[in-house]
């Protein structure tokens, strides 16, 4: 996500970091190099010119602090800009205060309504909700089968037109709400209809659920492939329903992601959340303030440990650090931690949201496939072999290789990176905590 645009403002950065000073010229270069990287990004024009000329005030008219050098300061004031591009601050969902919420999901077809709606389920079960899906698209082949399986993966009832007894979608969206009641639940997600471009027939008919469910959020999906032609069918959109949020889909993709930095901008409604794969918990809340450090290189630190704190098994976790402790590690945990880190996301996400690693890994081949064969490999080895690898023969190593659908390099090779792992956790379980923070890339600073 951004890495084009993270690389291109990553290298305007590095042009100013050994300047004792920056001046007018210097700053002006600097934005120049900023204002055509983003436009190739496919930000909106006007959003351009408006952030360069906030940029360019706020850069020649600050007096340089004495703690920071000129490039670091620059670097902040860009970053300061560009949150304030991207809404300043994260806005959350309102609820209603006598349940249900009501939450209408709205956008073109093929943006990633309805599997953001399961997305949406998934999140807010987290949360100690119980939602309701709401099939409320009569006219896409299949569209309800498609939410009542999502349901279904996800133990989430779904309301459907059988259930309904109707085709009519507005009012499949008010009985909804009835039938949520009835069945205890507190948050009620309105799938409904989109088509490949906005007509007058859709809108209406959005208009006619939004007057008659009285939503208490409308959420607007963006595919955030689409670029601009995503930020014009929001103005379309919030000129007609005036939405109260902004859900940006398909941010894996090859996207210049030029949508997410105009749409806030550009219809003045925040961005809520962003999805970035087809899985169900590929998907977050939007943080200006995250997003920024991300463009920027910086990493996301924050992001990544609240990501670990709602997948990672915590009793697991303990139990390993005294294995670790006790020089007890073996391939069977090694297993366990691959599915943990499996649970987290695509590796290269990951480590984008890591300060510093980012735009290292934009030419690298990170294949998440890796941890799957990883994965087979020690699956593929008998009880015993996997508490002592050392009895791991030749022969043993093939019959592994086969089982798994791997080489024998590549039971070589996990072995390897294994006993290098079990050699830095018995030297770090002997060490006294100032000795271990010396062995952190930023132990010696």
């Amino acid at each position: 996500m951004f890495n084009d645009l993270s690389l291109k403002i990553e290298g305007v950065f590095r042009k100013l970091s050994g300047r004792t000073s920056i001046n007018e010229k210097n700053i002006s270069d600097a934005l120049r190099e900023i204002r055509v990287a983003l436009l190739e990004a496919d930000v909106n024009f006007k959003v351009v010119k408006e952030f360069i000329d906030q940029a360019t005030t706020k850069a020649l008219g600050q007096d340089v602090l004495h703690s920071v050098s000129p490039g670091e300061q620059f670097v902040k004031i860009i970053h300061d800009e560009l949150v304030i591009m991207l809404g300043g601050e994260n806005a959350p969902i309102r609820h209603a205060g006598m349940p249900p919420t009501v939450i209408m999901i709205v956008g073109l077809q093929g943006s990633g309504k309805t599997t953001f709606s399961g997305k949406l389920a998934q999140y807010l079960i987290k949360r100690g909700k119980r939602p309701l899906l709401v099939a409320a698209d009569v006219y896409r082949p299949a569209a309800a089968e498609q939410l009542q399986v999502l349901g279904q993966s996800l133990d989430v009832l779904t309301f459907t037109p059988a259930e309904a007894k109707t085709n009519d979608p507005v009012k499949i969206c008010f009985d909804s709400i009835t039938y949520a009641r009835q069945h205890t639940k507190d948050v009620v997600i309105l799938d409904t209809a989109g088509r490949l471009h906005i007509d007058d027939a859709l809108m209406k008919e959005l208009e006619l659920i939004k007057l008659k469910s009285k939503p208490n959020e409308i959420l607007f999906v963006a595919d955030g492939m689409t670029g601009q032609d995503a930020v014009n069918t929001a103005k379309e959109f919030v000129s007609r329903l005036d939405f109260d949020g902004v859900v940006l889909t398909k941010l894996d993709g090859d996207t210049r992601g030029g949508a997410a930095l105009s749409i806030r901008s550009i219809t003045g409604k925040p961005i809520k959340f962003i999805s970035t794969g087809e899985k169900m918990d590929s998907m977050e809340e939007f943080h200006p303030e995250r997003m920024a450090s991300r463009i920027l290189g910086m990493g996301d630190i924050v992001s990544l440990v609240e990501k670990a704190q709602e997948t990672i098994d915590i009793e697991k976790a303990q139990q390993l650090e005294e294995k670790f402790r006790k020089n007890e590690f073996t391939l069977e945990d090694f297993a366990d931690q691959l599915k943990q880190i499996k649970k987290l996301g695509s590796l290269e996400s990951i480590l984008g949201m890591i300060p510093g690693i980012g735009n290292k890994i934009k030419n690298l081949n990170i294949d998440d496939k890796t941890l799957v064969r990883m994965e087979a490999i020690v699956s593929s080895m008998t009880p015993k072999e996997r508490v002592r690898p050392q009895i791991l023969d030749g022969r043993r190593r093939m019959r592994v290789a086969k089982g798994s659908g791997s080489s024998v390099q590549d039971v070589n090779r996990l072995l390897k990176q294994f006993v290098d792992m079990q050699k830095m956790m018995k030297k770090m379980g002997k060490m006294n905590p100032a000795d271990m923070m010396k062995m952190m890339p930023f132990g010696n600073r």
